[in-house]
């Protein structure tokens, strides 16, 4: 019933741990690869341009670009749509910040020394100590660039955690046995009301990811906010035509739940 993200540095046994932990309690592990893959569903432009962009530092042009933001917002939404579904894994790609303030979420971030993580790559991945380091420095650079950019936040923050293992004093055996004890008491977190909750917002990101993935509808000024119970749609439009699109859009990934509209026209 509960959620567990995982961050780790290169080479620290995060990935071991999460899978670790989801064959152990039988839960969905939730993946780059297994992401992406469902980024192809929305246009097999949005997985290609995914594929470039993920890990990497992106540009100030990128930053600002529509295309940023959509994939941005089916990163969000997919996560969200997982976490839904409880009894789930979810590696990296900001799972912690999408999902603060789920009670019954556990986020965790694994890290070791660096010696320690290479000699765990070079056994893992049969390279050599040069290169070994040279994977773990640069992914860990590429992965909090990207980090930063997309969530305007500090990879390395302890308070985007509720907890920090380090595989060099706790085993990865160890961290898998007592992250599925606290899952599972984290259970009892889960009521009515913390659903609801989660459930809103991951209909907000449904909307938002909608869209601004939409094709030839560029609305990169769109967004769904949450104020109380309500869904507010906010933005900038061109003219009543394209209003009325965005508003059907919108009212058709919104489902039942009501959606306020106080989109405005450009220049107004």
């Amino acid at each position: 019933m509960s959620i567990l993200t995982v961050s780790r540095e290169y080479g620290s046994g995060g990935r071991e741990i999460g899978q670790g932990v989801a064959e152990k309690l039988n839960y969905e592990y939730i993946d780059k690869e297994q992401i992406l893959r469902e980024m192809c569903v929305h246009g097999k432009q949005w997985e290609q341009w995914a594929q470039g962009l993920d890990e990497h530092a992106p540009s100030v042009w990128e930053r600002f670009d529509w295309s940023f933001r959509g994939f941005g917002a089916l990163l969000r939404s997919i996560i969200l749509e997982h976490a839904l579904k409880d009894n789930v894994v979810i590696m990296g790609r900001g799972g912690n910040i999408i999902l603060a303030g789920v009670p019954y979420a556990y986020k965790i971030r694994v890290v070791a020394p660096i010696n320690a993580r290479i000699e765990r790559i070079m056994l893992r991945e049969s390279v050599d100590y040069d290169t070994a380091r040279w994977l773990a420095e640069k992914t860990d650079k590429d992965r909090r660039q990207f980090f930063k950019a997309m969530f305007g936040t500090n990879w390395n923050s302890p308070k985007a955690y509720d907890k920090i293992y380090d595989t060099e004093n706790k085993p990865v055996e160890k961290v898998i046995e007592a992250t599925c004890k606290i899952l599972t008491q984290l259970n009892e977190k889960k009521n009515s009301e913390a659903e609801d909750s989660l459930r809103t917002r991951a209909t907000a990101a449904r909307i938002e990811a909608g869209l601004l993935t939409y094709p030839l509808l560029f609305v990169n000024t769109i967004e769904v906010v949450i104020e109380g119970k309500d869904l507010v749609l906010k933005g900038v439009v061109r003219d009543p035509k394209h209003r009325k699109k965005v508003q059907e859009i919108a009212s058709k990934l919104a489902g039942a739940i009501p959606l306020i509209d106080r989109l405005h026209y450009r220049g107004v």
